[in-house]
């Protein structure tokens, strides 16, 4: 399954009225669910066992989940599955540490699948109260990875 045919499907899957599509070649299965919102993600399965996301997923189409926590504070969740990294590179600062203020737009973290490192943007100017995931661990679809305060 190439990404040109991926990218295809989305376009075609984001634009229409389904809500959910499963598609099998005997080989490669694809997973695209939309949530209640309109909003969609994907998986991939090659085989049984590896999980793989298309880097497509990281796009505006992808639900970035805000609700509140316990302190006022919303949850920053992953829009994919992928590999958390806190920082540029492995002997770099990380790009947010609690207590760091970020405007919209600005870096919180790179999210890596299949091989494609996708940037995790603030969506509004906040203040990290706490970073719930560690460097290089695999993240769920919608597992918090910041605690932040809007600001």
């Amino acid at each position: 399954m190439d990404s040109s045919f991926i990218l295809s499907l989305i376009d075609k899957f984001n634009a229409g009225a389904t809500t959910e599509l499963k598609f099998n070649d005997g080989v490669n299965r694809l997973f695209l669910r939309k949530d209640d919102g309109g909003k969609s993600f994907l998986q991939t399965l090659r085989g049984d066992s590896s999980v793989e996301t298309p880097p497509s997923v990281a796009s505006e189409n992808a639900p970035k989940d805000k609700t509140d926590d316990a302190r006022g504070g919303s949850l920053i969740t992953s829009p994919i599955v992928a590999t958390f990294y806190a920082s540029p590179g492995p002997n770099a600062a990380p790009f947010v540490v609690p207590g760091s203020k970020v405007k919209a737009g600005e870096t919180l973290c790179i999210l890596e699948a299949m091989k494609m490192m996708n940037k995790l943007e603030a969506e509004f100017d906040m203040e990290i109260l706490s970073v719930e995931a560690k460097n290089g661990d695999l993240v769920e679809f919608n597992q918090t990875l910041f605690k932040a305060k809007p600001i």
